[in-house]
């Protein structure tokens, strides 16, 4: 017999992969110049340089030593890499036997959640919210409790959150900056975020754990991204190069635990990760990309050519009268929809060759995800097209 959670979740694939799909197919049949894909965040901007500099220097090696395993938390040397720029960056104490590289952000968040949950505890996450998020929960054996973000402008809303949390609260889902809308959350969200976490452990008897997913966190316009684990210290750390050196396909990223926590609960909860990652099959992630982050952990990321995207996109669509939120930070564009359903809305785009995510799929409605990690000739091209569509409900 085949497990019916799974063919559930196959059967009924991410709305976002499915968007991507079609448009491949419209791709073929069309051509690719006529098709205006805002569906996947897949970096249009090219992996650095010195990163492929590296890789070419890296195959040079042994094969032996280059692709065989490495210890199932990962590549000491890379491991103590990423500790280093962590504590550098952010001032903060970061040991390398506080490091679980793993295969991207995917990876490390279902990790977090097996480690630091229990089959029936709740997951808060902060809709709208990266709809993978339910997924890796449910899967964890976990309810995902969803609480909206402030309608203004999208930050946390922290009295929602504390009127959320119950006895079976384990941990939390915060994503700065956040996918879909590209808010960054203030210093000042995420200190009342934490006094609400700490009141109501008290309360409740038990630890809360933040997983801080940031993948994006290199990709912000107007200002820094507050690092979370020297806010709260029951913080486990979710990161993936896959934005920042434009490497998504190689799923190559890391889960931090904060050596601000107690030193034996620290050393319980990584154990946790790395009894996570055995069990969900998540160890020793790819040698060779391990070895390359090993020597690229600072290097910069390409966010010019996404603030050039940015203000062709917001200019572009102001123009045609759409209203959106202005992102602080990652590649997406979070526009109002011309009519109350989203799905119908993003329907009626297809017929102008336009490929926009509806929200329903975040976790809230009437709304519409544009990702514009593409080139800036799709965005300027694709003005015409998103004209018509305005044009459509006028």
């Amino acid at each position: 017999m085949i497990n019916e959670s799974m063919y559930a979740w196959g059967s009924e694939p991410s709305a976002i992969r499915q968007l991507f799909a079609y448009g491949l197919e419209r791709k073929k049949a069309i051509g690719a110049d006529k098709v205006f894909d805002f569906s996947l965040g897949n970096p249009n901007v090219p992996t650095p340089q010195v990163v492929t500099d590296t890789l070419k220097a890296l195959l040079e090696r042994s094969p032996e030593t280059l692709h065989g395993y490495t210890p199932a938390q990962g590549d000491s040397a890379t491991r103590q890499a990423v500790a280093n720029e962590i504590s550098k960056r952010f001032e903060v104490k970061a040991s390398p036997d506080s490091v679980y590289m793993t295969v991207g952000a995917a990876a490390s968040i279902s990790i977090s959640l097996a480690a630091v949950s229990h089959p029936g505890d709740e997951i808060i996450v902060n809709a709208p919210y990266f709809p993978e998020y339910r997924v890796w929960a449910t899967q964890a054996g976990c309810k995902v409790v969803e609480v909206a973000t402030k309608s203004d402008d999208f930050s946390l809303d922290t009295k929602a959150i504390a009127d959320a949390i119950t006895p079976k609260t384990s941990a939390i889902i915060v994503n700065s900056p956040n996918n879909p809308v590209g808010t960054v959350y203030s210093k000042q969200n995420l200190i009342e975020l934490a006094r609400v976490l700490e009141q109501k452990q008290k309360e409740t008897g038990h630890p809360i754990y933040l997983i801080s997913d940031e993948p994006y966190r290199e990709i912000v316009y107007t200002e820094t991204v507050p690092y979370v684990p020297s806010i709260y210290a029951r913080t486990l750390v979710c990161y993936s190069y896959s934005k920042s050196l434009s490497l998504p396909g190689e799923r190559i990223g890391y889960v931090y635990v904060s050596d601000e926590m107690d030193k034996e609960e620290h050393d319980k909860v990584f154990l946790a990760v790395c009894g996570a990652g055995r069990a969900l099959g998540y160890v020793c992630a790819p040698a060779l990309f391990q070895k390359a982050i090993a020597e690229c952990v600072n290097v910069p990321s390409g966010v010019a050519a996404y603030a050039k995207n940015r203000k062709l996109l917001t200019e572009g669509l102001s123009a045609l009268g759409y209203e959106y939120i202005e992102p602080k930070g990652a590649f997406y564009l979070w526009v109002k929809a011309l009519e109350d359903d989203a799905k119908a809305f993003s329907e009626k785009a297809k017929q102008f060759e336009l490929l926009i995510v509806p929200s329903d799929s975040f976790g809230v409605k009437g709304w519409v995800r544009i990702s514009y990690c593409v080139s800036p000739e799709t965005i300027v091209n694709s003005m015409p097209a998103f004209e018509a569509l305005m044009k459509a409900y006028r």
